[in-house]
């Protein structure tokens, strides 16, 4: 394993990550779920696709939930920040002969689409249409009361090239890392906004995607939120938690939508946008890392993950060991 230096001087400026695009069975049922249970604002529904955003967010989407005959990922999106940072990265995508074209995107000016090296779906646009902001809308604030979409995590079978890619060819800065017994990368968290992430890489069957990550005023949306969906018939759809991650210090909540895609309302990371901030390592056995407090991880955390639309799945080059949750011995 190597840590490689972070690349400043890349000609366009990725800001941060904004949005992902679902596979739904059913728009109904998601749309209970994300706007009546969890709070996300509808923005707007077309017949076969519905878009949405947090409570402060100004722009068009940041889910798009598409009617879809299985339960996939289409794309994972990120903002730059000027119109001619799109004609930049498809020319540094054509360079290193990876795939990138234009594509049309309701809500977003233009978009550009590429491929990563490993296949990861990624989208970039300079510009959504702007909509009001709902975060001073007290009256209809409900469930986790969601302010922003924040990062996103996904499975990778090399986590060390994957991690590499994104450093050195898109710009983003390592934040914390994790090592396993024999020193290999078995997960990265990498940014572009300043905080812990927006990028994170996770050693496992892959390219598929983890999960979401939401970010909320404070913990007690969070409780909320578990009150909400025990009392309207969503008990199984949580997963881990809460609880609090030693790394990045999120406190913390796993759930899946009714698809199957995971989502993790959380809260309490912190800053990172000092040029000289240094990484910070952990061993994979550390229960620290991990769970600062609360239950370690289910073995379904390890393996369930939404697949990307036509991107061919491998298994993970590396053995790894994780703490993983014994429910049984709670018995």
């Amino acid at each position: 394993m190597a840590l490689v230096d972070h690349n400043f001087n890349l000609p366009f400026n990725i800001i941060r990550c904004s949005h992902i695009e679902y596979g739904v069975k059913d728009l109904d049922v998601s749309r209970r779920f994300y706007v009546d249970i969890l709070g996300f604002v509808e923005t707007e529904r077309t017949k076969d696709v519905i878009y949405l955003r947090g409570l402060e967010e100004k722009n068009h989407h940041c889910l798009v939930l598409k009617q879809s005959e299985v339960s996939e990922v289409y794309a994972l999106g990120f903002k730059v920040a000027f119109d001619n940072d799109l004609d930049l990265i498809k020319i540094h995508f054509e360079s290193l002969k990876l795939p990138a074209e234009w594509v049309t995107k309701h809500g977003e000016e233009r978009t550009l689409r590429v491929k990563t090296p490993l296949g990861l779906p990624l989208e970039f646009h300079a510009k959504q249409t702007r909509v009001p902001t709902m975060m001073r809308a007290f009256g209809k604030h409900k469930g986790l009361m969601p302010l922003r979409f924040d990062h996103i995590n996904c499975f990778t079978p090399n986590c060390q090239s994957t991690y590499e890619f994104f450093v050195q060819q898109l710009g983003f800065r390592l934040t914390e890392y994790t090592l396993t017994e024999k020193g290999d990368m078995w997960a990265a968290w990498t940014h572009r906004k300043g905080n812990v992430h927006d990028m994170a890489l996770t050693n496992g069957k892959g390219p598929r995607l983890h999960h979401a990550g939401i970010w909320t005023e404070n913990v007690n949306h969070i409780i909320h939120l578990l009150d909400v969906m025990a009392s309207e018939g969503y008990v199984e759809n949580i997963e881990r938690g809460p609880g609090r991650h030693g790394i990045s210090n999120a406190f913390f909540l796993y759930i899946l939508d009714p698809d199957g895609h995971r989502i993790e309302p959380f809260t309490s990371d912190y800053m990172t946008v000092d040029p000289d901030w240094e990484p910070l390592g952990w061993d994979l056995r550390d229960p620290r890392r991990q769970t600062l407090w609360g239950a370690p991880a289910p073995k379904s955390w390890f393996e369930h993950g939404s697949v990307f639309h036509g991107v061919e799945v491998k298994e993970s080059e590396i053995e790894s060991n994780p703490i993983i949750a014994n429910y049984e011995d709670l018995l």
